[in-house]
């Protein structure tokens, strides 16, 4: 299966593919956004319409209850009832006939307004005064309520359902004596019938698009359009400050508006799908117009993405032929400047190359195994003018029979070189330390007791594989250029370790050493293959530097460290090491 999928992902394909998504989401995005804006304009549209129109409904049912509170508060100001209570407030109460007298005082709030059933007045100790029969207004109300009419300091508080009769509406007003500086003289109670605030009328003129609730304080649902609306669910519509809310499987529009008279909240809840008719419609414009988008769009995609990818497949054809090893000029046959750029670039690349790839792979061959042999054969005349001149020396001041002793050494030396099964071009780190040994006890004819050495490398490390003779050039620089120019003793140490995948093998001398300019001017001449030096000194280390090339390259344990490095400081002598592989990878 996943073949057959590759073989489909081909740039036209993907150009196709990333036209097509990129389509599609600016489509989704934009219809997403023009839906929502519509959908948002249509409900907010709507709601400013239905709030104006509950402002309107709330300032008619305000302007009856500011009558009541007009009427009312005539009745409390009026000087015969604020006589009258004052004088009760003094310990005289009222006699039947200074009573009798209040009815045409107390009436007038229910000739001038509909709606109310009896308007009551109590004097401060809650007793009733009118009507005559008596009473008390704990009996009526509750204390809470008293307490809330005495804070209210002459204002009409409105409560909401009697509790003795669900029919009316109950509200009262503490009366305030003016010649008692407006302390408490007595209570209006004032008895509403429930069934003049019924919420008959649908404010749009559609009786089932609108529900209109009108909810107490305290919660209460005073009146309702709609009997399916309970009371927990209109106290939790009160509550919500939502724009937006649920009433069994149906969404609705809230609604309110708060009556700064009563502290009555009216609510109207119109049906969102009734808001939203013709949103369908927007939807469908929508998604048909995205359907046919998107059909042009890839119809035109596809021609786009074909003439764009057609002279890249061709080239692509004929690249192919690189594989039978023969590079092949494509033919120039689009207008497109790009395109016509990178045909006549290819067909130049195929001419050069195949007029050079012979030459230069057989010359790559041919220098890289020249090289190595040349490399090796320079180590033979350095080493052998360094060690003669060594003898040369010794003769002044050695016998026959010592001289013989470091003859036999170094005929063993050369031999190493030269002949015996050691002939091969890698050698095991052992071997290649006996010589360095051979080696150290020629140059003692010379030095005598100024050169002292030592060897150390674990057993482990013994057969360890690097090339023959790429320890000699280093300590022979250690002794020419540490240890001749040196007044007193000197010690060469030559030391092998193992660093992760390496072996290190380090050649250290107690010499004269070199400056910071010196050193610097080494490393830098190493690294453009030209080694400015007094006494061939360059020659060894060059060499060196050259052949770990050559052979593992650039550098050791995961390109992290070179394979040459020189540290010295001046006075200080000189340390040289190189890192090689610990199993034996050599380039080449």
């Amino acid at each position: 299966m996943w073949p057959k999928l590759s073989k489909l992902n081909t740039l036209r394909n993907q150009m196709l593919l990333g036209f097509l998504f990129i389509m599609l989401i600016i489509l989704a995005f934009v219809g997403g956004i023009t839906f929502n804006a519509v959908s948002e304009l249509l409900k907010n549209n709507a709601e400013k319409h239905i709030q104006q129109t509950a402002v309107q409904a709330n300032g008619r049912l305000e302007s009856v209850l500011d009558q009541i509170d007009s009427l009312t508060t005539l009745v409390s100001t009026n000087g015969y009832v604020q006589q009258l209570l004052l004088k009760d407030m003094h310990g005289k109460p009222s006699t039947f006939a200074e009573r009798q007298a209040l009815p045409p005082i107390i009436n007038l709030v229910q000739m001038y307004t509909d709606g109310i059933k009896s308007v009551e007045l109590y004097n401060k100790d809650g007793e009733r005064l009118y009507p005559l029969d008596g009473g008390n207004l704990g009996d009526k109300v509750s204390e809470d309520w008293i307490a809330q009419t005495t804070a209210k300091k002459g204002g009409i508080v409105w409560f909401g359902i009697d509790p003795s009769d669900p029919s009316s509406l109950l509200a009262m007003r503490r009366i305030s004596l003016v010649d008692q500086y407006f302390s408490t003289g007595g209570y209006l109670l004032i008895r509403a019938d429930r069934g003049k605030f019924a919420l008959k009328d649908p404010l749009s003129g559609d009786a089932q698009a609108e529900t209109m609730l009108l909810i107490a304080r305290d919660g209460q649902l005073i009146a309702s359009n709609d009997d399916a609306v309970s009371q927990a669910e209109a106290a939790g519509l009160t509550a919500s400050n939502d724009q937006t809310v649920a009433i069994g499987s149906r969404s609705f529009i809230l609604v309110k508006q708060r009556s700064s008279v009563t502290g009555w909240t009216l609510l109207i809840l119109t049906p969102v799908d009734t808001i939203t008719k013709g949103i369908s419609v927007v939807r469908t414009t929508i998604v048909v117009s995205a359907c046919i988008g998107t059909f042009l769009f890839a119809l035109f995609s596809f021609f786009l993405s074909t003439m764009i990818t057609r002279p890249v497949f061709r080239l692509i054809k004929t690249m192919r032929g690189t594989r039978l090893g023969v590079l092949k000029p494509t033919a120039s046959v689009s207008s497109t400047i790009e395109i016509k750029e990178l045909n006549h670039s290819y067909n130049q690349m195929v001419g050069n190359i195949n007029g050079l790839i012979q030459l230069v792979y057989e010359k790559e061959l041919s220098q890289s195994r020249t090289e190595l042999k040349a490399l090796q054969a320079q180590i033979h005349p350095h080493f052998l003018f360094n060690t003669l001149d060594a003898l040369y020396w010794s003769l002044l001041d050695k016998d026959e029979d010592e001289l013989a002793s470091y003859v036999v050494a170094m005929s063993d030396l050369f031999r190493y070189t030269i002949t015996g099964p050691n002939k091969d071009e890698w050698v095991a780190l052992r071997d290649e330390l006996d010589h360095i040994e051979r080696y150290l006890l020629i140059m003692k004819m010379r030095f005598g007791d100024r050169l002292a050495w030592r060897i150390d490398a674990p057993p482990e490390l013994a057969d360890a594989q690097l090339p023959k003779l790429l320890l000699q050039p280093l300590v022979e620089n250690a002794i020419l250029h540490g240890l001749e120019s040196r007044i007193g003793p000197g010690r060469v140490d030559v030391s092998v370790a193992r660093e992760g995948d390496d072996v290190v093998i380090a050649v250290e001398d107690d010499g004269a050493g070199m400056d910071e300019t010196k050193l610097r001017r080494v490393i830098d001449g190493l690294a453009r293959g030209t080694v400015p030096s007094s006494k061939n000194s360059g020659v060894g280390i060059a060499n060196v530097q050259r052949r770990l090339k050559l052979y593992f390259g650039e550098a050791g344990e995961s390109g992290k460290m070179p394979r040459l490095a020189i540290q010295s400081q001046k006075g200080a002598g000189t340390r040289v090491s190189v890192r090689i592989p610990a199993n034996r990878r050599s380039t080449p």
